[in-house]
């Protein structure tokens, strides 16, 4: 990972705290493995240290307010939101946090963090009391939600000669963190993976279907993490109002089981690893009315036959140099369930997600989710979807030979 940095653009926000003195050796740290170092910092900041300082360090001056004091140019943090390959804030006070959280944009950091299309690092710094308050954890909470990652701060001394957790974390662990961050996310270069999503709908009559709650956004979630890490994508997508994003994802789109069943099973011969995400029917009609049923009776009578089982299909079809995931929704004996599917499907791992946790499953924005293979079942806590999918495809790129 020594390259990592090397011509990566960063944002380095500083704000009031007594921890600003190792912002100086982060940017200087940053600067040595090759990133160009752009730094924001809050009227607080300054008085814990000097621009002339930082803006040495980092040969660029340092932004603090909207409009430069000289020549009234406005320092256009939009601009700095699509300069960015990431943006830093460390150290990050609660004040800080808070305002992050809440959206009070009310200096130079908070817009530019708003306007951030990059990755956003967050090293807290404060005294332990003010870290453990409700308000901060929940501050904390917030961000993670909105997808920031929290570089979690040390235990020691801190400036009130307090002991505990509360310490920006050192400058070089900020830089690993950064480094492993920007490695991960060309692990899956010249990899194919192929990715079903959202629901299908099996046609009972012109106007009518069977489906399921669906939304897709997991799957979605799954194909955007997989193309910025470098993979091409195909994404074979049930009907769903959502939109790619990614230029490296090429999205068919089906809309029952049958379909997806065929656009799946041609896609995954060259690929290399397949994730089937779907919420794909197990039945469909034996017979699908040309015209609209009316209601003429009490009873409706429709007869079902099974579709293609593609997690079936495609586990047969793989190949040793393959890797397969699938998806469980269950609602009892969740972890026996998932095993056995685990076997019977010929999956590497499996996903596992219960309709028993609250805001996990269908049309959640967020997910809790048990990674099980054949040797083990590591569970995760509640989190927003697209964090979800960064667990999912870190064990993937693990086992692609």
């Amino acid at each position: 990972m020594t390259a990592m940095m090397e011509g990566k653009k960063i944002v380095l926000g500083i704000t009031g705290s007594i921890a600003a003195y190792k912002a100086a050796v982060l940017a200087r740290g940053l600067v040595k493995k090759g990133a160009e170092v752009q730094i924001v910092i809050t009227p607080s900041g300054k008085e814990f240290i000097t621009p002339v300082t930082l803006s040495a360090l980092t040969g660029k001056p340092v932004i603090s307010e909207f409009f430069a004091q000289r020549d009234g140019s406005w320092h256009s943090h939009v601009d700095l939101g699509l300069w960015a390959d990431a943006m830093v804030i460390a150290p990050a006070t609660a004040s800080t946090i808070g305002k992050m959280a809440n959206g009070i944009a009310d200096n130079m950091l908070i817009t530019t963090y708003l306007s951030m299309k990059a990755p956003v690092f967050v090293a807290p710094a404060m005294d332990l009391d003010m870290f453990a308050h409700p308000s901060t954890r929940r501050n904390l909470d917030l961000l993670r939600s909105y997808g920031n990652h929290i570089i979690e701060p040390a235990e020691g001394e801190l400036a009130s000669h307090l002991v505990g957790k509360g310490r920006m974390e050192e400058p070089e662990q900020i830089i690993e963190v950064l480094e492993h961050f920007f490695h991960r996310q060309q692990d899956l270069a010249g990899r194919h993976i192929v990715i079903t999503a959202g629901p299908t709908y099996e046609k009972i009559d012109p106007v009518r279907f069977i489906g399921n709650y669906s939304s897709g956004k997991m799957g979605y979630a799954l194909a955007e993490t997989c193309a910025r890490r470098g993979a091409e994508v195909t994404l074979v997508s049930g009907p769903v109002t959502l939109k790619t994003v990614h230029p490296r994802i090429h999205r068919i789109d089906v809309e029952s089981a049958e379909q997806m069943y065929q656009a799946a099973k041609a896609a995954f011969e060259q690929a290399d690893a397949g994730i089937l995400c779907a919420a794909v029917a197990d039945f469909t009609p034996s017979t699908v009315a040309d015209q609209k049923i009316k209601r003429e009776k009490d009873d409706l009578v429709l007869h079902l036959q099974p579709t293609h089982d593609i997690a079936a299909a495609l586990g047969h079809l793989k190949q040793p140099r393959q890797r397969l995931v699938g998806f469980a929704l269950e609602t009892n004996d969740e972890v026996l369930h998932a095993q056995d599917k685990l076997q019977r499907k010929n999956f590497d791992f499996i996903v596992l997600n219960s309709l028993n946790d609250p805001g996990a499953g269908f049309r959640c924005d967020t997910n809790k989710i048990t990674l099980i293979d054949r040797q083990q079942a590591m569970s995760y806590p509640l989190k927003p979807k697209a964090q979800v999918a960064e667990d999912i495809v870190d064990k993937l790129a693990a086992i692609l030979e």
